[in-house]
């Protein structure tokens, strides 16, 4: 029978307790790309209640994927339209020009950013109303 060397001593394997240890980080693939919402988070749809919102839903998607970008623009626009002509008062000649700088000057992500984030204050945020004073130019 051979016999181990004197030199050669068994080694335990070490404990991680007070040892540095990496964290590793796992990254969500929603961070990376973010998903949209379904149709019922924005709005009054409930599953089977018959109203357009669920035709809409079933034809296209819950999150309208089945449209194209400029059909989706456009539908952003018919709405837009429609929602300001229903809107009291007038706008100020200042904002036809604000309309015109941000189109030629923004690139397209910033000027998506700035539709989604009209959308979010026309939803939720403080607007003037007709009586305030507006700033800068008045309303013609």
């Amino acid at each position: 029978m051979r016999r181990k060397p004197n030199h050669i001593k068994k080694r335990s394997i070490p404990s991680l307790v007070g040892a540095i240890v990496k964290p590793t980080i796992f990254i969500c693939i929603e961070e990376i790309l973010p998903m949209s919402k379904p149709i019922g988070y924005f709005t009054s749809y409930t599953l089977n209640d018959g109203s357009l919102l669920e035709s809409l839903q079933e034809e296209y998607g819950s999150t309208f994927e089945l449209m194209t970008r400029r059909e989706k623009l456009f539908l952003i626009s018919a709405l837009a339209i429609h929602l300001c002509d229903g809107s009291p008062g007038s706008c100020r000649n200042e904002i036809y020009v604000v309309g015109h700088q941000v189109n030629s000057s923004l690139p397209v992500g910033d000027r998506e950013g700035l539709i989604e984030a009209l959308i979010n204050q026309v939803r939720w945020g403080r607007s003037l109303s007709d009586t305030e004073v507006l700033p800068m130019n008045q309303a013609h």
